[in-house]
């Protein structure tokens, strides 16, 4: 499929890496159908790409490899809309943003997708351990990566 972008201008994208939000994103209910978009082998952050408006998309990373302790349980309902059945197939991003000298991450707002109809949904966590703006990494600084446990 071809899209357009503002930062990558036209581009074709594997049908596979195409991924529908039936209740938008926090702030953009209007816009459903994404694009995940890697930008490079070894890259831990990908682009989510509206496939209806080329000026918005998100960097999203997978919050496990900044915090091996980062979990949550879903609720039956969200399973349901994500028509998960096993949820080994549940891939959780968050979206990330420049605060100042640091990238963070809505660690309180992820994104859970399931891998096999790539239907996603944003949900909100009620847990105050994580923050909208959880710092990730110091720009210009290193990557640390979480250790395997």
């Amino acid at each position: 499929m071809e899209i357009e972008t503002t930062r990558f201008g036209r581009m074709e994208v594997n049908e596979q890496r195409i991924i529908v939000f039936p209740k938008g994103l926090l702030g953009f209910p209007e816009h459903t159908k994404f694009a995940l978009i890697q930008t490079g082998e070894e890259n831990y952050f990908f682009w989510l790409q509206s496939l209806d408006e080329p000026t918005l998309a998100f960097v999203v990373t997978d919050p496990g490899i900044f915090f091996k302790d980062f979990e949550f349980s879903l609720k039956e309902e969200t399973q349901q809309a994500l028509q998960m059945t096993d949820m080994g197939f549940a891939q959780v991003f968050v979206i990330c943003n420049k605060v100042g000298e640091w990238l963070t991450g809505n660690l309180q707002g992820p994104l859970v997708i399931n891998a096999q109809n790539r239907i996603g949904e944003q949900i909100v966590l009620n847990d105050k351990k994580w923050t909208t703006r959880q710092p990730l990494l110091r720009l210009g600084a290193e990557m640390a990566l979480a250790k395997s446990a």
